[in-house]
């Protein structure tokens, strides 16, 4: 009852009219932004997090969080329409969105994302409400050891888990620990790969590095190998739902809410693996099933759902541990930081009107975002046929734009580019961006906690198994790095499955569907926060039909 009394105080906060205002402009510039072809919520939140600078920090979050999950949702409508997903976990939602809407149901396809995507952004938040406070009754009691645990499972998951292989991933991650250690060491007070240069000694400013990895690198990348001109769009009416539409959609939105939220709560990074399985349970339990691959609206609704609620679940490791776990994830902490705010099991005691406002201001982002993009879906994709010189251009602009305004010096647009640069090239060689992002976020504070358990122990090692939960967390390090290897190892000594002809990547595969339900002929790619693709480099979300017996390039 406590939570909900903490809700309420939360609702009257966000329903001032000032703050209503910021919550419509976040939505609004969420979705114009994340509906952009190659444009994630990742990227859109790295690319608007500047403007939010001159705001307080209520307003600044409420229209942050309209931000990110307007992004969310214009995802979804470029992966329908010009089936371009923005990020890996909007690749299912293509393979059935696009089908429908060159089936001429785009209308319907638009809406049952848009749907769904409220009902579980609206439930999964519901959840966190409750499931928040309790994670940080359990957080406040752990100590420097179980802390430095959960950031390295935080880091073997996001490094593991993405990419092509857990060697690139890990190499990404260790350049992210790098970049996290430019400057003053806190307890020595010794620069650290500074090369001399006294404006390196505070070190390397978290939003020009989230902007550049995100928004630079991925423009670069899409730039250089999407071909010059306005892409052929589908034309959409107002979305609109049958009832045969909402009959076989209102399951799969349940669903996908329930298998997304404890996906996102769990500090395992990703949201690929709740929308893969919604869209599995979905072709299993469909009445018809015969219509997956063709366009079946339930491989829209369940995928979606899944994909919006595990978002929200990723709030839970957030706000309560400070753990950020995906892309979108890692830039949202930075709207803290920006206001000297440190997510973790104390912000809900020093910070409980700007945390219940904050989640407040989500149910009426989520509720503004379904009253805006059903009737605007036309305009929304007129957003598509901007040429895409001009689009890139402009991205390239309010990136350097935004990180001369984090620091107000012209010493971080070199450093803009160069990271730009790199995150380019990590693109090229498919290396996953994301554990970059993150090993410069937390490298710092996983070495505070490592020092801390260290000087407590007076430097006895064995201090970082002397906690319970920090056992517990490296045990399921060990079994999450040594169990997949150990299986397929084991099948492959007794024979069961498995593919022994060298076909098994990220795209297709020799049986009648790949990983995700497409078609024998079909290629699955990843961009560069997954980073899986038929051929182990980074490429453009998209599906390709390559020629039978050949990899897709």
């Amino acid at each position: 009852m406590d939570n909900l009394a903490l809700l309420m105080e939360g609702f009257s906060n966000a329903l001032t009219l000032q703050n209503l205002l910021f919550a419509l402009i976040g939505v609004l510039l969420g979705t114009a932004v994340g509906v952009l072809p190659g444009i994630g919520p990742a990227m859109t939140v790295a690319l608007l997090l500047p403007l939010t600078y001159a705001l307080d920090v209520t307003g600044s979050l409420i229209m942050f969080a309209g931000i990110y999950y307007g992004g969310m949702y214009g995802g979804s409508t470029t992966s329908i329409l010009l089936n371009t997903p923005g990020e890996s976990s909007s690749v299912v939602t293509a393979l059935e969105g696009n089908k429908m809407a060159k089936a001429g149901r785009g209308a319907q396809a638009l809406a049952t994302a848009a749907i769904g995507s409220f009902v579980a952004g609206t439930l999964a938040t519901g959840a966190l409400v409750f499931v928040a406070p309790f994670v940080v009754e359990i957080a406040i009691g752990l100590g420097a050891p179980s802390y430095f645990a959960m950031m390295v499972f935080a880091f073997i998951a996001v490094s593991t888990v993405l990419g092509s292989s857990r060697i690139r991933g890990l190499a990404s991650l260790f350049i992210g620990l790098t970049i996290g250690l430019v400057g003053l060491d806190g307890t020595t007070g010794q620069p650290r790969l500074t090369f001399g240069q006294p404006l390196l000694s505070g070190g390397i400013d978290v939003v020009v590095i989230a902007v550049a990895l995100f928004a630079v690198g991925e423009a670069l990348w899409i730039a250089a190998h999407l071909r010059h001109g306005t892409p052929a769009t589908i034309p959409v009416g107002v979305p609109w739902m049958r009832k045969d539409d909402w009959k076989r959609s209102w399951k799969p939105w349940l669903r996908g809410t329930v298998i997304g939220f404890p996906f996102g709560a769990i500090p395992a990074g990703g949201a690929e693996i709740p929308t893969f399985l919604s869209y599995v349970t979905e072709k299993k339990l469909s009445k018809h099933p015969e219509q997956f691959g063709h366009g079946a609206i339930e491989g829209v609704a369940g995928p979606e759902a899944a994909n919006n609620a595990s978002a929200a679940g990723t709030l839970v490791p957030l706000l309560t541990l400070g753990l950020p776990t995906t892309a979108t994830a890692a830039v949202m902490i930075l709207a803290f930081n920006q206001y000297g705010i440190h997510p973790g099991p104390l912000l809900f005691q020093t910070e409980p009107v700007l945390v219940w406002t904050l989640i407040a201001s989500l149910f009426i982002g989520n509720t503004l975002l379904l009253a805006l993009n059903l009737p605007l879906a036309p305009l929304w994709a007129k957003l598509l046929r901007i040429p895409r010189p001009y689009l890139y251009a402009g991205i390239l602009f309010f990136a350097t734009l935004g990180a001369y305004a984090a620091g107000m010096q012209t010493f971080n647009i070199g450093i803009l580019l160069l990271l730009g640069a790199l995150g380019y090239m990590a693109r090229r060689f498919g290396f996953p961006v994301l554990p970059i992002i993150v090993g410069a976020i937390l490298g710092p504070e996983m070495e505070r906690q490592l020092r801390r358990a260290l000087q407590i122990s007076a430097g006895d090692p064995a201090a970082l198994l002397s906690e319970p939960v920090a056992v517990v967390v490296y045990t399921v390090i060990v079994l999450f790095l040594v169990g997949p290897p150990l299986v397929k190892a084991l099948r492959r000594r007794f024979g069961r499955g498995g593919p022994t002809d060298g076909s098994r990547s990220g795209g297709g595969s020799t049986d009648d569907t790949d990983g995700y339900g497409a078609e024998a002929d079909e290629t699955v790619q990843f961009d560069a926060f997954g980073t899986q693709t038929s051929d182990g480099s980074a490429r453009v979300i998209r599906v390709v039909r390559p020629k039978v017996g050949r990899r897709g390039k």
